[in-house]
């Protein structure tokens, strides 16, 4: 007895919602090859324009949260950082590796990894609903020279060797510029209609675009937060201070003004990362609420009882604060942030004076006047 097998050749593209990928992924399909979009979601990005464009595409998208694990990566990557916090060599290998679960099991002596036995007994054929190991090749749409950090041709090899995807890594947008893979090789692709475009300019991407008829794209930047210069900023910071942050300390980064102050409170380990107190200032309603839900135990919450204003997020490493309340806060008419003293040691008093006055300064009809702070806490 054999098994039963399609013979149809299927797909997995890397699928991020920008025109590029799009472009991979219509270009395979024009072959009569069976596309899946896959996309992930970390703490830096999500999946939204991934869905837009598989729903353009008529194609079915896979989703994969590793925010956990991407976080790790992001905090020590292999191959370092872009021009901001982008580890983008480590992303896109992370991202292929995970990807890689999904390749035809046929496939595995090819990436150079041990032939694991199959799960089914001969004759039987496997649940439709398993996706995991039916799908050729994958697919991305990487060109090359679009960036110079991890789109040259050594960076790519890179990717497609770190990740252990081998030769079962097409970029259809840059193939006929690169060496073979083993889709176009064993003839599941047509090499020949697949694409040589190179360097950053769009105007081949423009003419594909018109030729596949797609009418709406993202563009190919701006949907990471790692290449964001001030979003980075914060997140050098946090690792600093915080070298073992959490997801939701760094999704506090996200939603308000962002505050270090060194700490002279007694903590459970003398270390460098317990020294250093965070204090977030909401910048508008939808903010706040977004701090509300990040609260956890140990956290103290700040808002102003008698003034509309912002909500503020304290949080300490490992202190648990013993100060319930604290005093009327006497909010200046103009205020110098050098003139807070947020470069010295502060007790637990002084931070939490500190925070006060920072939630009644950023109030705007609170300034010039005494205003009472109220504090909730998370049991």
């Amino acid at each position: 007895m054999i098994y039963k097998m399609d013979k149809k050749v299927k797909a997995l593209v890397l699928l991020s919602g920008g025109l590029d990928s799009m472009l991979a992924a219509k270009t395979l399909m024009n072959q009569n090859i069976e596309v899946t979009g896959l996309t992930f979601i970390s703490y830096f990005f999500g999946a939204a324009k991934a869905r837009q464009a598989a729903k353009q595409l008529g194609i079915e998208l896979k989703e994969v949260d590793f925010s956990d694990e991407h976080l790790e990566m992001v905090k020590n990557p292999k191959y370092g950082y872009g021009k901001n916090m982008n580890p983008c060599i480590d992303c896109h290998a992370l991202m292929l590796r995970k990807a890689a679960e999904y390749l035809k099991k046929d496939s595995e002596e090819t990436m150079g990894l041990p032939r694991r036995p199959s799960p089914f007994k001969k004759g039987e054929e496997a649940p439709r609903n398993d996706t995991k190991g039916v799908y050729d090749f994958i697919a991305t749409g990487e060109i090359l020279g679009q960036r110079p950090m991890s789109q040259n041709k050594e960076s790519l090899a890179i990717v497609a060797e770190y990740s252990g995807v081998g030769n079962k890594l097409l970029r259809p947008m840059s193939a006929k510029l690169l060496e073979k893979t083993e889709p176009e090789i064993g003839e599941k692709v047509t090499r020949g209609k697949l694409h040589t475009i190179k360097g950053r300019t769009r105007e081949k991407q423009i003419e594909l675009v018109k030729k596949y008829g797609i009418k709406e794209y993202f563009s190919p930047s701006g949907g990471c937060l790692l290449t964001d210069p001030g979003f980075s900023e914060k997140l050098i910071k946090m690792l600093d201070y915080w070298p073992a942050c959490t997801g939701n300390d760094v999704e506090l980064l996200k939603y308000g003004r962002v505050f270090w102050l060194k700490t002279r409170i007694a903590t459970n380990r003398n270390t460098n990362s317990h020294k250093f107190v965070l204090i977030v200032v909401g910048r508008n309603k939808e903010e706040c609420e977004q701090l509300e839900k990040l609260m956890k135990k140990g956290d103290i919450m700040m808002e102003l009882e008698e003034v509309k204003g912002p909500v503020t997020i304290v949080r300490m490493k490992n202190a648990e604060c013993r100060i319930k309340n604290i005093a009327i806060v006497e909010v200046p008419e103009k205020l110098k942030m050098s003139e807070l003293g947020m470069d010295k040691e502060m007790s637990e008093e002084e931070i939490l004076e500190t925070a006060g006055l920072l939630t009644g300064w950023y109030a705007t009809k609170s300034r010039g006047r005494q205003v009472n702070i109220k504090l909730h806490f998370i049991n």
